[in-house]
């Protein structure tokens, strides 16, 4: 099983790039959103990948995160969805942006993928709603595991910049609130929705922000 391939860009095609491994060529496949990350031709690359086997066929698949490798594990779960589908759905939303609308049963948003009809977006949300929470939850810890984001290419400053804080990872933001709310008692799948509710509406929320807004929506109305 390949996990992850790590090299120098040598091509850029129109759904895949190819990965020089010192001196061994890899094609891997990537969604639109992925492809339009990633750096210049001639730099340095890593992805990590998941493995299509088939009969007559073997298929490398690059993500930016395990959190969007983990969502395109379970998006080919669903009957229906291929590899092809399930780029499609993270190269329209992005893993968090599958987080959220699989929490709050958005099939329209999936829906919007290319290729992507109305009966699959919606057995997508109905088999993998129970899943999002452990997902979401699953993020901060699987930063954790990968470092820092793979495919992240950091230039050097031109002038020094005056110190600013850093933006919160919504990913790893998302999980702690998530946990937060467990820990309160919340059910896994009411406190998914709330934070996945509360981080689209403000996507540079950090943790405690999550966390009030999440709880307002989750407080009794009336």
């Amino acid at each position: 099983m390949i996990g992850k391939i790590a090299g120098r860009l040598d091509y850029r095609g129109a759904d895949h790039v190819l990965i020089d491994v010192r001196g061994v060529g890899y094609v891997v496949h990537v969604s639109d959103r992925t492809l339009a990350g990633l750096p210049n031709t001639g730099e340095a690359v890593a992805l990590f990948t998941d493995l299509l086997v088939r009969e007559d066929l073997l298929q490398l698949f690059g993500f930016p995160t395990l959190l969007e490798k983990e969502w395109h594990r379970l998006l080919m779960s669903v009957q229906g969805i291929g590899a092809k589908a399930s780029m499609a759905i993270l190269g329209t939303l992005g893993a968090e942006g599958v987080s959220r609308a699989i929490a709050l049963g958005d099939a329209t948003a999936v829906k919007a993928a290319p290729g992507v009809g109305p009966k699959i977006a919606q057995r997508v949300v109905n088999e993998l709603k129970d899943k999002a929470p452990a997902v979401m939850a699953m993020g901060a810890s699987l930063q954790a595991a990968a470092g820092e984001a793979p495919a992240e290419v950091i230039e050097p400053p031109a002038a020094a910049p005056k110190p600013a804080s850093p933006a919160p990872n919504t990913a790893s933001s998302q999980a702690e609130a998530l946990s937060a709310l467990s820990n309160l008692g919340y059910g896994p799948g009411e406190a998914a929705s709330a934070v996945a509710e509360a981080a689209g509406t403000d996507p540079q929320a950090d943790t405690p922000a999550l966390i009030r807004a999440a709880l307002k929506l989750l407080a009794p109305k009336g």
